[in-house]
C-alpha cells in the first residue's frame, strides 16, 4: 500500500507538473502575441508620424502655391486691363480714321 501511495503521489505530481507546463506554454504564447502586437503598434505609430510629417510638408507646399497664385492673379489682372486699354485705343483709332475720311 505504501508503494501504491508513492505511485499515486508520483502520478499526481506528474499531472500537476504537466498542467503547470501547459499553463506556462499558454503564457508563453500570450507573451509572444503581446510582443507581436506591441511591434505592430510601434510600426503603426512610426507610420502615423511619417504620414503627419508628409501632410505638413504638403500643407506648406500648398500655402506657397497659394501665395504664387495670388501674385500671378494680380499680374494677370493688370495684363488683362492693359490689353483692353490697347484694344480700346486701337478701336478708337480705327473709328477715328473712318470719321476723318
Amino acid at each position: 500500500m505504501a508503494n501504491r501511495t508513492a505511485n499515486e503521489q508520483r502520478t499526481e505530481s506528474l499531472e500537476r507538473i504537466s498542467r503547470i507546463e501547459e499553463k506556462i506554454d499558454r503564457m508563453t504564447d500570450a507573451i509572444i502575441a503581446l510582443a507581436r502586437a506591441e511591434e505592430k503598434i510601434v510600426t503603426l505609430a512610426d507610420f502615423a508620424k511619417q504620414q503627419g510629417e508628409q501632410i505638413l510638408t504638403l500643407i506648406n507646399r500648398v500655402d506657397k502655391i497659394e501665395d504664387l497664385v495670388r501674385i500671378n492673379n494680380s499680374t494677370v489682372i493688370i495684363i488683362n486691363k492693359l490689353f483692353w486699354i490697347v484694344m480700346a485705343a486701337a478701336a478708337a483709332g480705327v473709328a477715328g480714321m473712318f470719321f476723318i475720311q
